[in-house]
């Protein structure tokens, strides 16, 4: 059987075995679909071994240093970054469409507070297709209507986190301000009190705006590929976002981000002896493993905790 060889755009070669079966009776197994790319994409290139990562061709340790994250999610969604008019009216759908439909008030206070934030997030976004319902065929939708409805979700979403942390902690939940910055918005809804507004701190606005722009694509990883695959049966994006985010709610995937907060807190609470913990770590016998911010694509470096030791210097 004569299979096709593809040459991507940053010159790494590909199989075509979309034919293989018809020709051949043959399928292939791989473990994992580490060798095993499911589609055509100029969103994101991962290099494991160089440690290299870039958004839409823009390396990240650019984006991370002049841009903010709503100007990195129009560049993801639309494929270039945006002029100030296109960055305005962008601010300005996610601001429109950051308050949720009062039904989810009744529908947070029947969720105990013990429950998952994940559970919550993906249980409200799979919600939300009641109160936005879309309009036809998935594939058949305009790009200005596909647009509305990221915009919805992405505002959404922050809304949702915001009000689940306070269910968490039992206390009330704080409306969205016209007048904040997307980052500066979601510390709002989830740190200021009815009557007592907490101060914006701008160190912290951008170090969010930081941690957003890092997170905010990874190629075909857990996440991604739920998604795609849900979305293959033509359901609506808040659907198939819900399963991408239980995907990545496994410690193995966005988990891991949990674990690093659970060991933190565990150095903490035992004094905050470092040195005895990475002895700990570095015991054969000892059971105790060290949890960091990575991805296991990379073989050499992972870019973005290059760019967030810095941050956490400051």
């Amino acid at each position: 059987v004569g299979l096709p060889i593809i040459v991507g755009t940053e010159g790494e070669k590909a199989v075509d075995i979309s034919e293989l079966r018809a020709q051949s009776s043959f399928i292939t197994m791989d473990y994992g679909y580490a060798n095993t790319g499911s589609c055509f994409s100029a969103i994101t290139f991962v290099d494991g071994e160089k440690g290299i990562l870039r958004y839409r061709g823009i390396p990240i340790e650019q984006l991370a240093e002049y841009s903010t994250f709503v100007e990195t999610a129009y560049l993801l969604i639309n494929g270039k970054l945006p002029n100030q008019k296109e960055a305005d009216q962008f601010s300005k759908e996610l601001t429109e469409h950051a308050s949720l439909h009062q039904d989810f008030k009744h529908i947070f206070d029947g969720i105990p507070s013990t429950t998952h934030p994940m559970a919550v997030l993906s249980a409200m976004v799979s919600i939300l297709s009641g109160y936005d319902v879309p309009s036809g065929d998935p594939n058949k939708q305009a790009e200005p209507e596909i647009r509305k409805i990221s915009a919805k979700l992405l505002s959404k979403v922050r809304t949702i986190a915001a009000y689940s942390y306070k269910k968490s902690i039992g206390q009330p939940f704080i409306y969205p301000h016209r007048s904040l910055s997307y980052c500066a918005n979601f510390l709002h809804m989830m740190f200021s009190l009815p009557g007592e507004e907490c101060p914006v701190d701008e160190e912290a606005v951008r170090i969010l705006n930081l941690l957003l722009i890092l997170h905010a694509d990874h190629e075909q990883n857990c996440s991604t590929s739920t998604v795609r695959l849900v979305g293959s049966g033509q359901t609506n994006l808040f659907a198939c976002i819900a399963a991408g985010i239980c995907a990545l709610w496994g410690p193995w995937h966005g988990g891991a981000n949990q674990e690093v907060m659970e060991m933190l807190e565990e150095i903490h609470a035992s004094g905050g002896d470092v040195k005895k913990y990475v002895v700990k770590v570095k015991d054969s016998n000892s059971k105790v493993r060290l949890s960091g911010f990575g991805h296991r694509v990379y073989k050499t470096f992972d870019p973005r905790a290059k760019v967030i030791k810095a941050a956490c210097d400051r």
